[in-house]
């Protein structure tokens, strides 16, 4: 039996998720066609995960997440934060998360290869898109795009987070965000891939996404 665990978090100006405001995050199990909570969660005024309590619908165009399952950033709201520096270390951004995992009596993930592919397609997709979403614009939800890579997985979790400038302000986030923060420590968890896309045409800038897993 797999299980899939996901959390949402939309930065604007500040990590949202840092701000403690509101609910904006989830977490689900064995429910490989959901991608978000099915349990209405308020957005936030700094973003946030968007409810989904109304009849799906799908998206413009080619466009084939369900209406209501993301949401954009408010124009030029990012437009003063310098991202200059913005970049992303896999193996330091490792070396962060093993530590909070130890911290916390946990045992720590290696990288992963093919996690890292499904991060980097979903950042990739959110970027072009330029929102924040747990659903691709082909329809896809986490537990797809690990498999599409050929992961075997038991267990996938993502965690994905826009607009904040460096892992340390993305990690902050995480960690004040309950959905994203039990993500982080699952116990069960043994691998990650992790990907930064940027964009500075967008509103959004910067597109991080972490994917967690165990293999069978």
């Amino acid at each position: 039996m797999y299980r899939v665990a996901v959390a949402v978090c939309a930065a604007i100006g500040l990590t949202a998720c840092s701000l403690n405001s509101g609910s904006i995050s989830s977490g689900f199990a064995e429910d490989q066609t959901s991608a978000v909570s099915k349990r209405p969660t308020p957005s936030v005024g700094l973003g946030g995960e968007p409810s989904v309590n109304r009849p799906v619908q799908l998206a413009r165009l080619n466009d084939q997440a369900p209406k209501g399952s993301y949401e954009n950033a408010t124009k030029g709201m990012l437009a003063d934060r310098d991202y200059s520096s913005t970049a992303l270390d896999p193996e330091k951004a490792r070396d962060i998360i093993n530590q909070y995992r130890r911290d916390h009596k946990l045992k720590p993930v290696k990288l992963n290869a093919e996690l890292a592919e499904a991060a980097k397609g979903h950042s990739r997709d959110l970027s072009k898109w330029d929102r924040i979403s747990h659903y691709g614009s082909d329809g896809s939800n986490p537990w797809d795009r690990v498999k599409r890579t050929g992961y075997k997985a038991r267990l996938a979790a993502e965690n994905v987070g826009t607009g904040q400038i460096d892992f340390q302000e993305v990690m902050r986030g995480w960690k004040a965000s309950p959905g994203h923060n039990k993500n982080l420590l699952l116990a069960d968890a043994s691998e990650m891939g992790l990907a930064l896309i940027q964009d500075p045409k967008t509103e959004f800038k910067s597109f991080w996404t972490l994917v967690l897993a165990s293999p069978m």
